[in-house]
């Protein structure tokens, strides 16, 4: 039954799960928040709608670029490089961005009669995302329960696996996983240097994936 909307980067995390659960999955909603790799993800999650026949909307969140403050945004300082750590990304963040997102894509999802959001976070971002962590997941769902009158809830599956996990799910079910976007830098070429694609790198080499990726530093 399609009655569940996804939160769609076009990253590896959300791409699986589109593919995973593509026969419950009846809306695709991505958001463009002035990211420095929004652009290069974007593409990549209209792509894989389009193959697999699923609703696909974006949503314009500029509010965030101009107010909030993350190296991940534009205009923010340097993408960190190196290990996918606590210390290195924390510059990352952008405050309260899931909730943001969830908060929207729940009143998406209810004004078109859906009973689940779905979001793609991993074991992986606990450290450093506060945002993707179990507590964070289960309070919002209360929260998103509470508010609505079909009491919503969140759905995410991947919370307490693995990058490689998803990526060896990701493997079952075909994925291509060289149409995906992780580098947060946004350049033509993923860097191969800051903490996603090293994540990247090294859960598609745990996977036995073929890293089709181009990276500018490999």
């Amino acid at each position: 039954m399609k009655d569940s909307l996804l939160i769609l980067s076009g990253g590896m995390d959300s791409t699986t799960m589109l593919y995973e659960y593509r026969e419950q999955i009846a809306l695709a909603v991505s958001f463009h928040y002035g990211s420095k790799h929004n652009d290069k993800e974007l593409s990549f999650a209209r792509l894989h709608c389009e193959r697999l026949g699923i609703p696909h909307i974006e949503i314009p969140l500029a509010f965030m670029q101009q107010y909030f403050k993350s190296s991940l945004l534009i205009g923010g300082e340097d993408i960190p490089e190196g290990q996918y750590d606590d210390e290195n990304m924390k510059s990352t963040v952008v405050p309260f961005r899931n909730g943001i997102m969830l908060a929207i894509a729940a009143g998406i999802a209810e004004s078109n009669g859906l009973k689940n959001v779905m979001m793609a976070n991993h074991g992986g971002d606990h450290a450093i995302y506060p945002d993707c962590r179990p507590e964070f997941v289960e309070a919002m769902s209360s929260a998103i329960s509470a508010g609505t009158y079909e009491h919503l809830q969140i759905l995410a599956p991947y919370t307490n696996i693995t990058k490689t996990d998803i990526a060896l799910r990701g493997k079952r079910l075909g994925v291509d996983y060289s149409l995906t976007w992780s580098c947060y830098k946004g350049g033509e070429k993923h860097c191969g240097k800051c903490g996603t694609c090293t994540e990247r790198i090294e859960a598609l080499k745990a996977a036995g994936i073929e890293d089709k990726t181009c990276y500018e530093s490999i």
